[in-house]
């Protein structure tokens, strides 16, 4: 890793280090409830809707008892709508609310409430865990790679994962465009981190001609 790299990685950390899990308030760890949480805000994020908003309607969800599948599947409808409309989640609230209840009900039925036995199925295939996490109710592709990008730190066969904005963004920064020249750049406990700074300034206005310009 050169100076100018190390550097533009340095303030991509300070900058945009945060990852989505982190925001919400989930511990992320390789047990049940955490990781249904982590599923929770990729189906919240699986619509065209800010991320402040999505984080702020799972931290209501959350807060309302709705941390595990059974309580998901538990509340009533209208509970997951008054939870979502808390967090001013609009438009999509009602199909999001239904999406919640029937998703709940298919990590019940397929997993007996625990992600880790998608993953034990999938055999440790990345792809195949990508392919489980679709049958979700919402879970399409943007929500299954941000599952794997935040799960990566406590799935290592997901190591290492940065989708096609991560490293677009890498590579407008000067950093290396492949999966594995970025996991170079880290730790791997760091990579979840690395890889939602990247997204975060993909995101974010002229965020890349800024980091460069200090550099």
């Amino acid at each position: 890793m050169t100076q100018q790299q190390r550097a533009t990685v340095r303030r991509l950390m300070d900058g945009y280090g945060q990852t989505h899990a982190e925001e919400a308030g989930i511990p992320l760890r390789n047990t049940p409830a955490p990781l249904y949480q982590l599923l929770t805000l990729c189906v919240l994020f699986s619509v065209r809707i800010k991320a402040d908003i999505a984080v702020a309607a799972a931290r209501e969800l959350f807060a309302a008892g709705m941390r595990t599948p059974r309580a998901m599947a538990d509340s009533s409808w209208q509970d997951r709508v008054d939870a979502l409309g808390r967090a001013h989640y609009r438009r999509y609230d009602e199909s999001t609310a239904t999406a919640l209840g029937d998703g709940a009900e298919l990590v019940l039925d397929r997993y007996r409430g625990d992600l880790r036995r998608l993953r034990d199925a999938a055999d440790g295939d990345p792809d195949r865990i990508r392919e489980l996490l679709r049958e979700v109710p919402r879970i399409g592709p943007v929500g299954a790679d941000i599952f794997c990008r935040e799960a990566q730190g406590v799935w290592p066969e997901l190591r290492p994962s940065f989708d096609d904005r991560a490293r677009g963004a890498a590579a407008e920064l000067g950093l290396p465009f492949s999966s594995e020249g970025l996991a170079r750049l880290v730790d791997t406990e760091t990579l979840p981190r690395l890889a939602a700074a990247l997204v975060r300034a993909a995101l974010s206005k002229n965020s890349a001609e800024n980091l460069l310009k200090t550099g």
